[in-house]
């Protein structure tokens, strides 16, 4: 099998001839420019380190390092930021130099904090002296939802999430973008037999967050429900939008459209399903079956935490694929998980748990730990290998490479 083949046999639920990997094809799979750079280090490795999730400080790594680790699948949008002029060289984090997208241009201050500003000019994301990522600054809807949504493009631009996109997107704004973006896709995909993702966003909770603030659209949800369902709506139309554009220039020729939207904490949903059933679920099954009306793509979320109670309805919206699939988190269990959903959505994660394991156990824990993993979640197919979520600043080389040890020494 090649990767691609690979990759869509796990999908579909079959055994393929071992289990496929993903590092970097998501802004939620990835790893952090600092332990990027540290294993390159480690390595020996005289790679360039491009940071292409500016709020996180993922790295996106090169075609050498994937191939490396045998890495199964790409996202597109490395296509499209593949010339020296598209980069450009800043320190922000102190002591590891990096490139940054020539748009993306912050200051640093007299505390030692970094202020990046966006479209608009205005100041939209801060990360304080001594951190690794950027926090959000402005909540456009932060005293209360507008009259009408005519400037809810402007809104949008004003909140890091939306004002700092992710590559091919940063460039949507360029005369015959869709055209280009058609050809170069097509172009890449006849050279390599990697699968190939696009992240389209298309979040609904997540924006009423980043717009309201999370602790007044949680309210939002009991106290204020025709104005989110006014919201949610917009949001729908616009996404739709969107993807119609995406689905006419590339459906033909990815594989795997992802989707985002945060719903759980470690210790549990947001919310109860009938809150989910009420205003999510009915709008993320119209985005699943429009992308399944127009594309042979498979669907994936992203929903962080423990959403174990969430999961059937995520499967009867139409999602395909589950990440980061957060097995540290309360009912998330690897054994729980894959016995009673394992014949219905695949597990894309959940292959080392980061938050405690990946960062700060031995390197033969950690094998331990992945290789439980692997045997529980890689059984009749149903299963891509990455971490729970992204390798953070604090991952030592060594248990990076454990970790790849472990998948080697796991399939023989």
């Amino acid at each position: 099998m090649n990767s691609r083949t690979r990759l869509l046999e796990a999908i579909g639920h079959r055994s393929p001839d071992r289990i496929p990997i993903d590092l970097g094809a998501t802004p939620s799979s990835g790893i952090s420019m600092v332990a990027y750079q540290n294993l390159l280090n480690h390595m020996g490795l005289d790679l360039n380190n491009y940071v292409y999730d500016v709020i996180q400080e993922v790295a996106q790594p090169e075609m050498d390092f994937l191939n490396l680790f045998k890495v199964d699948v790409l996202d597109i949008g490395r296509f499209f930021n593949s010339s020296s002029s598209y980069w450009h060289p800043i320190e922000i984090i102190k002591g590891y130099p990096a490139l940054y997208p020539h748009w993306f241009n912050p200051e640093q201050q007299p505390d030692g904090s970094w202020i990046a500003s966006g479209r608009s000019g205005e100041k939209i994301a801060k990360m304080p002296a001594g951190a690794t990522f950027f926090d959000q600054l402005i909540f456009p809807y932060l005293n209360g939802y507008p009259d009408n949504y005519k400037n809810i493009n402007l809104d949008m631009s004003r909140v890091s999430w939306g004002g700092f996109g992710f590559p091919p997107f940063d460039r949507i704004n360029e005369p015959g973008f869709w055209k280009m973006l058609r050809e170069t896709v097509q172009y890449e995909r006849s050279k390599t037999d990697k699968a190939l993702l696009v992240g389209v966003g298309c979040n609904l909770f997540e924006w009423g967050t980043f717009l309201r603030r999370i602790d007044n659209f949680l309210m939002d949800l009991y106290l204020d429900p025709v104005n989110v369902h006014k919201l949610l709506d917009q949001l729908l139309e616009m996404h739709l939008t969107f993807l119609a554009k995406v689905c006419d220039a590339i459906g033909d020729l990815v594989d795997i459209v992802k989707y985002g939207d945060d719903l759980g904490t470690n210790t549990g949903p947001f919310f109860p399903p009938e809150v989910y059933n009420e205003f999510f679920k009915p709008r993320h099954k119209i985005l699943c079956d429009f992308v399944k009306s127009k594309t042979t793509a498979h669907t994936m979320i992203h929903c962080c935490g423990g959403i174990y109670e969430l999961i059937p309805e995520l499967i009867d919206a139409g999602f395909e694929v589950i990440n980061p699939v957060q097995i540290n988190a309360i009912n998330m269990e690897p054994e729980r998980l894959k016995r009673e959903f394992g014949k219905e959505i695949t597990f894309w994660g959940g292959g080392i748990n980061t938050q405690s394991i990946l960062n700060r156990a031995t390197p033969q824990q950690v094998k331990d730990h992945v290789k439980h993993n692997l045997e529980v979640f890689s059984k009749d197919g149903g299963f891509v290998f990455t971490t729970v979520h992204n390798i953070m600043p604090d991952v030592p080389p060594q248990n990076i490479l454990a970790m790849f040890e472990a998948l080697e020494e796991f399939q023989g």
